[in-house]
């Protein structure tokens, strides 16, 4: 046997892996709402509309009622690393959510910084939200959240699991 054929075969499947596309994490998802009473979940929702391409993953969901007349919430994040910003009008007004997506192998990692105010003296803060998007199987998604510890709490961490039909 040729002593190169191996190293061919190595350098060859490594290529392969790491030429592999990232996965698609499309569609409508509906969680099987496996949380606990009390914990957010994934903190979008039993049921999300992600869209996906080569640029951007947007998630989608309704968060208001029909009856408040109000757009489903929308989340767009970059898949190359760079920082995108997201609008929210909730609770007292608008709120911008700065966040950064970068894939780790075949998981998204999704890192978004929430504002808030310290309300014993006004102050701003910040609050970190991750959440690790995970696609078991093409109608299996899980997304790990963990929700950063505020004002010195300690952080939590919940895991939902999202099928599509």
């Amino acid at each position: 046997m040729n002593p190169v054929t191996p190293l061919f075969a190595i350098a060859l499947l490594t290529t392969s892996a790491a030429a592999q596309p990232h996965p698609d994490f499309a569609g409508r998802w509906t969680s099987e709402r496996t949380q606990t009473a009390g914990s957010m979940g994934s903190g979008w929702g039993p049921t999300i509309t992600v869209t996906q391409d080569a640029n951007r993953l947007t998630v989608e969901y309704p968060f208001y009622t029909p009856y408040d007349m109000q757009p489903p919430l929308r989340f767009t994040y970059a898949l190359d690393g760079s920082e995108t910003k997201n609008r929210v009008t909730m609770g007292r007004g608008l709120q911008v959510q700065s966040a950064r997506a970068e894939w780790k192998g075949r998981q998204l990692v999704i890192t978004t910084t929430l504002p808030f105010s310290n309300p014993d003296d006004g102050r701003p803060m910040t609050s970190e939200v991750t959440r690790t998007l995970t696609l078991e199987s093409p109608t299996s998604l899980v997304v790990e959240t963990v929700f950063g510890g505020a004002l010195g709490g300690p952080s939590t961490t919940t895991r939902t699991s999202y099928h599509k039909p």
